[in-house]
Formats: structure tokens, sequence, C-alpha cells
């Protein structure tokens, strides 16, 4: 249990000696601590170690004083309230006792000291000092009894919310429950009837505002009542919940699946290019469908037959598009070698076009049918060739040589693609470095080799496969560049960032191909810091008509040189787009009028000169 604490500060032994002695029988008694210091700085060294009661201070001490010792008590925030007493032999001395006032004398003794003055002035502020410990000690005790209560409370109020959130947890699976039997198939944890017309009338009423379309799919299982009746209802019912299974697994997240009963499924495709995502749907869910499924150890077969409607196209409102998906649906049926069908023929035309474009670009890509030109880039200021676009083309066989704007924009198939970009990259890079090994030895850059891109989108297989490529063939950092159209630059941004920040820091130059065909265009060049702009040939073609062509030219080259881009001319044909483009400060040209696209063969012999000098 703590006690006062009492300070005695006296120079003189003997003075230390008798005051002591007047003392000792309240600290025997326990009544308090008696401390003890013979000098001014001994008396703060125990201040700041001690909370004092009372402190009996001499007033002549050698060094500092009392009352300089005082002074210096009553300064430091611990010590400042803490009473001090003088003592003193000057007894007729008033101005020495009004000095100890003023420096914050509690009181004023003299000596010789009457032992029962001060034994009761000490004991009045040990009293008190004692008194305040209490209130200290009950105030403390106080503080952890309202802690305990605090954390008492605390802990009921976290157990009644516990309990309120179990209660609410089990209310909300409880409607959800609920809701579930309202809006899912009970067999196959689908939508039901009732949730997918719900759904269908969102999104009619989404398109409406948006003016973005959606796509319908109607499902309906071949020889599923033969099954039924063959094997039974149980069998019947494990074969609807994997065709379920397996119709979720061939949609995204965000497509909706619904059962309407028996064996008629609905597939609702939001966004954009819902056409060519319902396309592709149905033919995934056509093969997975196609494939054997395992029910009781018996392997069972059957088929799908797809309908697609599209909206606003194949109907106004939510009833008359399921109408027109089932109508497609049931000529589907009727149609064994195209068991997907869209509700317009032209539709199903197209389709059929684009899977036999498909089909027949694989086998020329195995066959090795592909073949790449190179139109040379030639720089107006030097009048040097500084580089080459590599331009995929494909010699038909029925249809001769192809550009690659008149077969890939048929393609959709998003491996074949990848496939023709691997192809791409590969005898690019195998070019750039026959090139640069023949004009090695010239000043300046590298000569650049850019490449056109088939896929709809950047990913980090390509720029893996593009890096590994330039690492092949030692390939020397800005002589290799891509050209980015709109569609690459449409992804989700910071996947987006990266893979460019990668191609960049690696030395792969980056361009914006046919800018002004693209809406976004403008903001692709602020964003991504493009190292050059191509301007679409549209354009170009334009200079020198009346309808402002030459000015809309100069408005973009302004544009480049604004961003730090170089400004390349794309199908610059006359001399007179040629003498416009170098007025407006165009940096780079590309068209018939320098050279046409080139066979490699030929490329490597325009390069051994490497200068285009109009005459």
């Amino acid at each position: 249990m703590q006690i006062p604490k009492v300070l005695l500060v006296n120079d003189d032994q003997a003075s230390m000696y008798a005051l002591e002695s007047l003392l000792l029988e309240a600290v025997d008694q326990q009544l308090y601590e008696l401390f003890t210091a013979t000098s001014g700085k001994e008396a703060l060294r125990q201040v700041l170690l001690h909370e004092f009661a009372v402190i009996l201070l001499d007033v002549s001490m050698p060094g500092m004083d009392g009352f300089e010792t005082a002074e210096a008590i009553h300064s430091h925030p611990r010590s400042a309230g803490t009473p001090i007493i003088f003592i003193t032999a000057h007894y007729a001395d008033e101005l020495n006792r009004l000095k100890g006032y003023q420096n914050g004398a509690a009181d004023y003794l003299f000596t010789p000291v009457i032992p029962q003055i001060l034994q009761a002035k000490v004991a009045v502020f040990v009293e008190l000092a004692a008194r305040t410990l209490q209130l200290r000690i009950k105030s403390e005790e106080l503080a952890r009894l309202n802690q305990d209560l605090r954390v008492q409370r605390l802990q009921d109020l976290e157990r009644i919310n516990a309990e309120l959130e179990q209660e609410i947890k089990e209310r909300k699976h409880a409607e959800q429950r609920a809701h579930d039997l309202s809006t899912r198939d009970a067999l196959t944890s689908l939508l039901n009837r009732r949730a997918l017309m719900q759904q269908l009338e969102h999104a009619v009423a989404s398109a409406d505002r948006s003016g973005v379309g959606f796509a319908l799919l109607f499902l309906d299982l071949d020889k599923f009542k033969g099954i039924n009746d063959s094997y039974g209802h149980e069998a019947g019912d494990e074969l609807l919940r994997q065709v379920a299974a397996r119709l979720s697994a061939a949609v995204r997240v965000a497509d909706i699946v619904a059962r309407l009963g028996g064996d008629e499924f609905v597939i609702l495709i939001e966004g954009q290019s819902a056409s060519a995502n319902a396309a592709r749907v149905g033919r995934k869910i056509e093969m997975a469908c196609a494939l054997p499924f395992d029910i009781g150890g018996q392997r069972l077969k059957t088929a799908a037959s797809i309908g697609i409607a599209l909206y606003p196209e194949d109907g106004a409102n939510a009833q008359a598009l399921m109408k027109n998906a089932d109508t497609a649906m049931y000529h589907a049926k009727q149609n064994d070698a195209s068991p997907v069908q869209f509700f317009h023929e032209e539709l199903n035309v197209r389709e059929r076009e684009r899977e036999r474009w498909t089909l027949e670009l694989r086998k020329a890509l195995a066959a090795g049918q592909l073949e790449l030109r190179y139109q040379p880039q030639v720089d107006l200021q030097s009048g040097r060739v500084i580089g080459a676009e590599a331009l995929p083309h494909w010699r038909h066989p029925t249809h001769g040589l192809l550009t690659a704007a008149e077969f890939l924009p048929q393609v959709h198939d998003r491996t074949l693609l990848d496939q023709v970009d691997a192809w791409v990259i590969a005898q690019s890079c195998a070019q750039a470095s026959l090139w640069q090994s023949l004009c090695g030895s010239l000043p300046g850059k590298p000569l650049c080799m850019w490449i056109n891109l088939a896929t709809p989108q950047l990913h980090a297989d390509l720029l893996q496969l593009l890096l590994a490529a330039m690492r092949k063939h030692g390939l020397a950092p800005c002589s290799i560049g891509i050209e980015l159209n709109e569609k690459l630059l449409l992804g989700p941004s910071d996947p987006l960032a990266q893979l460019l920040t990668h191609l960049q820091s690696a030395g792969v130059r980056l361009a914006l191909d046919d800018f002004g065909s693209a809406r976004s265009s403008l903001a692709a060049c602020k964003r991504w810091q493009l190292n050059a702009l191509k301007i679409d040939r549209g354009f170009v073609h334009g200079i020198g008509n009346d309808e402002g062509g030459t000015d809309v030219v100069a408005a973009v080259v302004h544009l480049a040189k604004a961003l730090s881009m170089r400004a390349v001319a794309l199908g610059v044909d006359t001399r007179l787009q040629l003498e416009v483009l170098r007025q407006l400060g165009c940096h780079i040209c590309q068209g018939d009028l320098f050279y046409p696209p080139l066979p490699a063969a030929e490329l490597l012999e325009q390069t051994r000169n490497l200068t285009y000098l109009p005459s």
C-alpha cells in the first residue's frame, strides 16, 4: 500500500539530524516515508523521482539557495503544486519571509523549531496527501470497475448482436429459399419461366434505353421422350440436370440460362455483338450436348436443336421474341445439317459463310497458303526507307491472292485468329532479322517492322510470344512495332496498361492504326502515349477536294505533333498528296506512290538502296 512521502532539504548535518529526529516517530508509525537531500540540486533529483506530500526546505544553502530551489521545483508541471515549508534561522528578516511566500511557500518556520508545531504542520499536509492518494486509488478502482462494466456491457451487446445477426441470417436464408422456390426450377436450379420473363422484360427495357440489342436462344433436346420412355423418368431427370450444367458452363457468368419445362431451355445473351456471340454460344452448346451423357452406368446420346432470335429485329416485345426463337428452333429441328438456326434466313446464310471461311483459313494455315507482303515506309525529310508494314495475304486456291481485309473480317474464331497472329509474328521477326543483317551498317535507328494483329483483344500470351520471337532473332529495340486499332484498345484498363507498358519497356514501338476511323482514337492517343499515329487512307485520299480534306489532314498532323507522335500517312498514291503532306510537315508516308506491298525477296532487293527519291 502506498503512503505519502516527505522531503527534508538541509545542508547542515546537525540541523538535518535534529529535524529528522523530530519526524522519526511518525515514520516508524508508517504515516509517511522520509527522504533527505543536502543541496538544492539533490532535492530537484528527488522531486523528479517521487511525488511528495510536503517539502521542508532550508533557506540558506550554498550554491542554489532555498528560494531558487523552490522556484525550480514549482516550475516543473509534476511538482508545481507541491507545498513547501521554508525553515530559516533569520527570525526578524521580513524581507526573506516575503520572498519565500513569493516563491510559493506554504508556510514559514524559524529555528529553533518547536517540535509540536513542525509535526502538526507536516501532519496536515501528509493527511491531505493521504486523502488525495486514497481518492486517486478509489478513482482508479472506479475506472477499472467502469471498464469492467463497459467490457461486460460490450460482451453482452456483442452476444445480443450475434444473436440478432444469426436471426437475420436465418430469415434471409428462409427468404432466399422462398424466393428460389418461386424463381428457380426445382429440378435443375436454373431460372424458371416466370423469372425468365421478368429478366426478358428488363432486357427489353435496357435495350430500348441503350440502343444495344440482345439475343435469345431457344433450345430443345432431340429424342428426349424416347430416353424417358426407355430408361425411366429418373434417368430423364438426371439427363436434364446434366444438360443444365453443360449449358451453364458454355455461357458467360452474365448470361442467363433458364428451363421453361420439359426439355426446353432458354439462354439470354446481352451486350455488344449479340448476333456473333449467340452463334458462337450456339455452336458450343451444340458440341457440348452432342457428347455422351453418363447416366446410371449407361452412355446416353442426345442432341440439341437451337433457335436464335435477336432484339429488336425479330420481335417488338418479350413474348414476340420468345415465339420467334421457338419458331427458329423448330426449323433447326427440321434441318439435320444445321442444328443452330437464326429466325432470319439471311443471318443463317451469313453464319454459314463465316463457318466456311473459318474452316478454309484453318486449312490454309496448315497448308502454307498464307504469305506476308511488306509495304515500305518512307521518311519525307530524308527520303529514306525507315520501316515496313507486314501485311498478311492468302493465296486462295479459288479466289486468288486475297488481302487481310478480304478474309480476316469473316473469321470470328479467336483461337484461329491467335494462330494467325502467332504465324505473322514468327514470319515478321525472321524477316526483320534478315533485313537488319543486310542494313546493319547503316547509321541511325534500326529499321522497324510493323505488325498488324488479327486478334480483337490483346492478351499476355501474345505478348510473351512476340518477346520470345524478338529474343530468338536478336532484334534490337525499336525494330518491331505493333499497330493497334480501336478494338485492341477497348480492353479492361489495368490489364491493358500493364501489357502496353511491358511492350514499351521491351523496346516495342506502338502505333494507332487508321486514325479517324474510330470515335475513341483521340482518347487512346492521349492515354497510352503511343509512338506513331497512322492517318486513315480515306483522309489522305480527300486531300485537294472541295470538302476540306486537306484541312482535316493538317489537323491530324498538328495533333500528332502536339502529342509528340510521328504522323504516318497511309495510302499515298499521287504526287499531289505527297506535296501537300510535305508542306504540312507529315513525318512518314506509305503507299503505292512509293512501293506497293512487296514479297520478302523484293523487299530485301529494295532495301539495298533504302532510298526513295521522288522525281
